[in-house]
């Protein structure tokens, strides 16, 4: 097996061996505004329980100069396939490493990125999952902590930081020297090096005698539209929320956040230097949603200082100790504290989190939330819904069945008892039980270390006196897709159950009790010997994670009222069991776009409202039939006109649908629309058409044939900026010529020197849905390309190309033919594999949401 691809029996028997103490490591960046290389010299020192043994340390690097260990030269052939070989090991021993390690353009390891607006280089790093050995030698396993020294050489007039306070820089010359104090024991993989000229605007959070420095940086260019307040505001909130919460005190010297350019994830909770995509920073305007997932994301990195930074899994398979935890805590932070801008966020959880850990728990890829991870490419595709939704919602049961003061009392005493460590599932498992008083091992078993999710249906029976006779809830566990491993199983749910009278055109809650519900039915008299409730709504306040289904009557309702739920999250519940009935084939697409027409009106959740103008979207198409599809497109367009010139001007809800109306514009009235928006031709009353807004109508006018590769370039003229950039690739991508899909496949899958965002942005625009026929050739050449680009890419890279060019908008037969043919002959690596498996189910999963749509045209 590769040397960069660990596996945890290796990592586990060097865990065994090696105690790791601490690193020095010097970094010389002076060559950063160059590119290509920079060197890194390592010191590590550290233990061994069997002096004579032998292990390895890793480092990707294009060049090793010297390694020394215990004062011996080892010959440099020692380092072969990103590993050092050692050999000879003492009780105690020092390695010296010198290497020549590369900037990339990846995003992983240190990446390097060149600001066109003021021509400046910017550095940040990204190490999880295993990439801090492209910056210097390492022991890449997170249970092997150490102290981190950082000294780092860099361009006069930079700024650079770390997990530790950043120091006052020294020399006089073109290049000084930043010499960092040593963190606490951390792991690898939060371990952190920013560096550039950036700018900053500082505070502080303070708590009695506690005083905490707090940092916000971008780059310059983006400087006048960094909200700082706000971000301060979100980050005290969580640090007045987690600090009593968990007893323990925010256990790092500073707290600085950083936002940086083509970042792949959404942020990374390097231990006191957390990086965060910089698109975060809004240089155009954005509906509140945009800010309540920023919010979000803040939260949850600062979550993680304690979940993940302080307290570390002993290995990738207890990943959901860092991300679980962190999306619940991140909720429960947002909106608990009082006075808190987001009082509703369990309604954008259970609409688009809770939705995206339904998806991925129906692949054919499936995992308990405690997966079984072999080895580091497993990982790296874990990082998924089940792993960050499903935990969240699965925790947010047990602190319903447990009491939250009982489960806070757990997480206090399992902070303090292993600060600076690393756990397994017992060790939070065993805190809970002492504070909570129950056994929680069969609970585990169920829902932690099973696969697969369940289905709750009223069953309701009405007597001859009109009054309810019968109600049972009644639980399915749907077997699980084809090749995923495990068995369905029925579980334990805590749920409340909610009953809803239809009162003056208002849905009104008027009783709600709460039940466990176990095994395949449950029975529930304190519901019978009443009148029936126009709705019945199982799972009501969202306690438990399972997919949920009406009955007829409360169906009938809701399809005429939905929004007539005076609460948000009921109205998201439905919304959500709606889309799932969608992708399942048990309702229409045409039936859902008719909900939503009727329903979105009167939705004044927005980030419901969008959550649903994106699911209509992707049920045209992708799940109508094919046959009806321009028709159900035009009805689709039609709304978002209406709706786009019936909202209240400069509303969140008017920018919402001015972006949906130019995805969803197909007639020469609605095209010539945008064109008015684009050139100041047209105005509607309260709409800004600024930067952003402005690539979103060209990008449709773009990829329609009605604009052309010069209002590509006029446009960037406009905005010469990283975003201008990425966005014109995007467009000249979604030109509907042969030439125009020639150029971008070669730019992505034959060439590799475009950096990530402009790859995924030049992705984008090649795959559009109404091109369907000029990119059918493409099929046959994904093919033939996907293991070529597994074996030479990186992973972020490969990841981008493999899932994003899967021929997905073929619906037809011969794409899943395709897939097995390609699965069958290439024996793929279980990573890949799986990503191709994904891609197929998606295609699957249209071809039977279709058949029910063309059905129901016959009813």
């Amino acid at each position: 097996m590769p040397g960069t691809n660990l596996t945890r029996e290796e990592a586990r028997t060097r865990a065994q061996l090696l105690h790791v103490d601490a690193y020095d490591i010097e970094l010389d960046l002076s060559s950063a505004r160059d590119g290509g290389t920079f060197r890194s010299t390592t010191v590590v020192r550290f233990t061994a329980a069997e002096p004579g043994a032998a292990t390895f340390i890793d480092l990707v690097a294009p060049a090793i100069h010297e390694i020394v260990l215990n004062g011996t030269q080892l010959d440099l052939a020692a380092f072969a396939d990103s590993r050092i070989a050692l050999t000879g090991l003492a009780a105690e021993n020092e390695l010296r490493v010198v290497a020549d390690c590369a900037y990339t353009n990846t995003g992983e390891g240190l990446h390097r990125f060149v600001d066109p607006v003021d021509g400046e280089t910017y550095l940040y790093t990204q190490f999880e999952v295993p990439d801090a050995r492209r910056v210097f030698a390492s022991f890449e396993q997170p249970d092997l902590k150490a102290a981190f020294t950082f000294t780092v050489t860099a361009p006069r007039g930079w700024v650079v930081v770390s997990n530790s306070p950043t120091p006052q820089p020294i020399g006089d010359g073109d290049t000084q020297v930043w010499n960092f104090a040593p963190t606490g024991r951390i792991s690898t993989y939060i371990t952190a090096l920013i560096a550039g000229p950036y700018v900053g605007v500082f505070d502080e959070y303070t708590d009695g005698a506690q005083s905490v420095p707090l940092g916000i940086y971008c780059r310059p260019s983006l400087k006048e539209f960094l909200d700082a307040d706000a971000i301060f505001d979100v980050t005290k909130q969580g640090f007045s929320y987690f600090q009593e919460k968990f007893d323990y005190a925010y256990p790092f010297e500073k707290y600085d956040q950083l936002f940086v350019p083509e970042f792949n994830a959404g942020a990374m909770e390097n231990a006191g230097a957390v990086t965060l995509r910089d698109q975060y920073v809004f240089r155009s305007k954005v509906t509140d949603a945009s800010y309540e997932a920023r919010a979000t994301t803040i939260l949850h990195e600062l979550a993680h200082m304690w979940f993940g930074d302080l307290v570390t899994m002993e290995w990738w398979n207890d990943l959901w100790l860092n991300e679980s935890f962190a999306t619940y805590a991140e909720m429960v932070a947002l909106v608990e504290p009082e006075g808190t801008r987001w009082p509703n966020g369990w309604t954008t959880f259970a609409n688009q989190m809770k939705t995206w850990a339904y998806r991925q728990d129906q692949l054919p890829s499936t995992h308990p939330i405690m997966a079984e991870i072999n080895d580091l490419e497993d990982v790296q595709v874990n990082f998924d819904g089940i792993t960050y939704a499903k935990g969240a919602s699965v925790l947010k049961q047990l602190v319903a069945y447990v009491g939250q003061d009982a489960f806070f009392k757990g997480l206090q005493a399992y902070f303090k008892q292993h600060a600076w460590g690393n756990t397994t599932l017992p060790d939070l498992l065993g805190a809970l039980e002492r504070a909570s008083g129950r056994d929680l091992k069969s609970w585990s078993k169920a829902w932690l270390e099973t696969a697969g999710i369940n289905i709750l249906r009223p069953e309701i029976e009405i007597g001859a006196d009109g009054l309810v006779s019968s109600f049972t809830v009644v639980q399915e566990a749907p077997a699980l897709p084809a090749g995923a491993k495990g068995q369905a199983a029925l579980r334990p749910h805590r749920i409340a159950i909610g009953s809803y009278q239809l009162t003056d055109g208002q849905l009104v809650r008027t009783d709600r009790i709460e039940l466990d519900v176990d095994g395949e039915r449950t029975a529930v008299p304190q519901l019978t010997g009443r009148p029936r409730p126009s709705v019945v709504l199982l799972n009501d306040d969202d306690l438990s994670y399972a997919k949920l289904r009406l009955d007829a009557h409360s169906l009938a309702v809701v399809t005429e009222h939905l929004g007539a739920f005076t609460d948000t999250l009921p109205r998201a519940l439905v919304w959500a069991a709606a889309w799932d009935m969608t992708r399942d084939g048990e309702m229409a697409t045409r039936d859902y776009l008719a909900l939503a027409i009727a329903g979105l009106p009167r939705e004044s959740d927005i980030g419901v409202v969008q959550s649903v103008q994106r699911q209509v979207k992707l049920a045209l198409d992708a799940y109508a039939d094919p046959t009806w599809r321009t028709e159900g497109q035009a009805r689709w367009a039609t709304t978002a006109e209406q709706q786009l010139r019936a909202a209240a001007p400069g509303s969140d809800h008017q920018l919402a649908w001015a972006r949906t109306l130019a995805g969803a514009a197909h007639s020469d009235t609605q095209l010539d629309l945008l064109a008015g928006l684009l050139d100041g031709s047209v105005e509607i009353e309260g709409l800004a058409v600024d930067t952003e807004l402005r690539w979103v109508l060209l990008s449709s006018l773009v990829a329609a044939g009605r604009a052309d590769e010069q209002a590509i370039a006029d446009e960037l003229v406009r905005d010469n900026t990283a975003a201008g950039k990425e966005h014109a690739a995007s467009c000249g991508a979604a030109r509907p010529t042969a030439a125009a899909k020639a150029e971008a496949w070669a730019s992505v899958v034959e060439s590799d020197e475009l950096t990530n965002y402009v790859q995924d942005a030049v992705i984008a625009g090649f795959v559009q849905a109404d091109q369907r026929e000029l990119l059918k050739p493409y099929t046959a050449k994904y093919f033939a390309a996907v293991q070529g680009i597994w074996e030479t890419r990186s992973h972020e890279i490969a990841q981008q190309l493999i899932v994003g060019l899967y021929p997905a908008i073929q619906i037809e037969q011969a794409t899943l033919d395709a897939t097995d043919a390609w699965l069958a002959a290439s024996d793929p690596a279980p990573a890949l594999r799986r990503m191709m498996i994904e891609a197929r189910a998606g295609v699957e999963r249209a071809l039977k949401a279709q058949a029910a749509d063309r059905a129901a045209a016959t009813r």
